[in-house]
């Protein structure tokens, strides 16, 4: 059976791209930014900036500030901790089960993101690493066929910051990065769910470095 291919809205487009923005480092904590000027900016009409904004607002990356547009959030060190914590919670047991029950068409999807994060990082778009990294651990999440477990992964990746990304670029470090990617789809592919699990608590630990 072919896999349906479903295209993002203009609105998924946006959110997409803002979110990584934010993430990077490129729209700062603090900063300002109106629906007309991203609007501008993506080439696209207000009502799906508008639409995406207040998505990120829900997500906690935004708030907004009235008659100004949307400011962007900065997390604290304790909000990053308590982040770090709860991820450490969720996401290696849940890498853990996958192991043990990814299906064919799920493994096939996996590859195919993470071919995608090693071109990105290959390239050094941070901003299109950042994106691909984002679908690929959610699609992890997504094979527990656990859908509020996703919704808080997904929340929780958004609502941190990769302060040092830019530096692990331009030290020409993003690819070794991206490396721990391909270990865990490895795992996953042979089943192995305690080195997954490994693997995936070790990955956290160094994106917990990486944002002091």
């Amino acid at each position: 059976m072919n896999k349906l291919i479903v295209e993002p809205t203009l609105k998924e487009q946006v959110a997409a791209g803002v979110r990584a923005s934010i993430i990077a480092g490129h729209m700062a904590p603090g900063e300002v930014h109106s629906a007309p000027a991203l609007a501008e900016r993506y080439a696209v009409s207000v009502t799906p900036v508008r639409e995406a904004l207040l998505d990120l607002v829900k997500e906690g990356l935004l708030k907004p500030v009235k008659n100004k547009g949307f400011r962007v959030v900065e997390p604290s060190v304790q909000d990053l901790d308590e982040i770090a914590s709860m991820r450490d919670l969720l996401e290696p047991p849940a890498v853990a089960m996958v192991a043990k029950s990814a299906t064919p068409e799920q493994l096939a999807h996996l590859r195919e993101l993470a071919a995608t994060i090693s071109q990105h990082a290959a390239a050094g778009k941070i901003e299109e690493y950042l994106e691909a990294d984002r679908q690929f651990h959610l699609a992890v999440i997504e094979a527990t066929g656990n859908k509020r477990l996703v919704e808080t992964v997904a929340q929780l990746r958004s609502q941190a910051r990769l302060f040092g990304l830019r530096q692990i670029a331009e030290k020409g470090e993003l690819a070794q990065s991206s490396e721990e990617h391909n270990l865990l789809l490895h795992a996953i592919e042979n089943k192995n769910a305690a080195l997954a699990e490994k693997i995936m608590r070790d990955h956290l630990g160094h994106v917990r470095h990486e944002w002091r």
